[in-house]
C-alpha cells in the first residue's frame, strides 16, 4: 500500500531537488512500486493499493515541480492524480493495482488543525482494507475508487499520452526503474 501524503504551506524541495509534495506523495510510491514489481509478480496474487484523493488536478508537464506558480493545494492534487495515472499505467503487469480515495479529511496529522475533519479513520480503513483483502476484487485492477465505490478520476488519468509523459518523467527523475 502506497500511503504517503503531505501538503505544504510553502514550496520546499527534497534533497534530490524535486518539489517535496510531488516527491513524497507520488515519486516515492512510483519508485518503491517499480523496484518491488518483479517480486510482486512472482508472489501472485499480489495487490497494490495507491491511496490517492478525490482532490485531483491536471499536471502541467511544462512545470511539474511548480517552480513558476507554486500552490500547496495544486501540488497536493497533481501528486494524487499522478498516483491514479500510475495505477492505470500498471495494467497488464500481472499484479492487481487500484487507487483509492479512502475518506474525506480524516483526523490525521496532515488534517487536524488545518482542515475540518469530515470522516473517521475507521471509514478510511474499512475501504482500504476492502481493496486489499476482498476476494471479489482480486481481478479488478487499474481502477479508481472513491470510498467503497468505483468512480471516475480526473480526465487526465485516462489520457494515454499524459500517462506516457508521466512515466518517462518519473523514470528520469528516479533513475532507471524497469518493471
Amino acid at each position: 500500500m502506497n500511503n504517503a501524503g503531505i501538503i505544504q504551506d510553502k514550496r520546499q524541495e527534497s534533497a534530490d531537488g524535486h518539489e517535496l509534495t510531488f516527491q513524497v506523495n507520488y515519486l516515492a510510491g512510483f519508485l518503491l512500486t517499480h523496484r518491488l514489481l518483479p517480486l510482486l509478480k512472482r508472489s501472485a496474487p499480489a495487490r497494490i493499493v495507491n491511496v490517492a484523493s478525490a482532490g485531483q488536478a491536471s499536471i502541467d508537464f511544462s512545470d511539474v515541480m511548480l517552480e513558476r506558480r507554486w500552490d500547496g493545494w495544486q501540488a497536493y492534487c497533481q501528486s494524487k492524480l499522478a498516483q491514479i495515472m500510475m495505477t492505470s499505467d500498471l495494467a497488464g503487469t500481472g499484479v492487481t493495482v487500484n487507487a483509492l480515495h479512502p475518506a474525506t479529511l480524516m483526523p490525521t496529522k496532515m488534517v487536524v488543525g488545518r482542515f475540518g475533519v469530515q470522516s473517521t479513520l475507521e471509514e478510511g480503513v474499512r475501504d482500504t482494507i476492502r481493496l486489499i483483502t476482498d476476494p471479489s476484487l482480486s481481478n479488478t485492477s487499474s481502477r479508481y475508487f472513491n470510498r467503497g465505490h468505483e468512480a471516475r478520476a480526473h480526465p487526465q488519468a485516462y489520457d494515454r499520452a499524459a500517462r506516457d509523459n508521466l512515466r518517462c518523467l518519473s523514470r528520469d527523475l528516479c533513475g532507471s526503474v524497469d518493471p
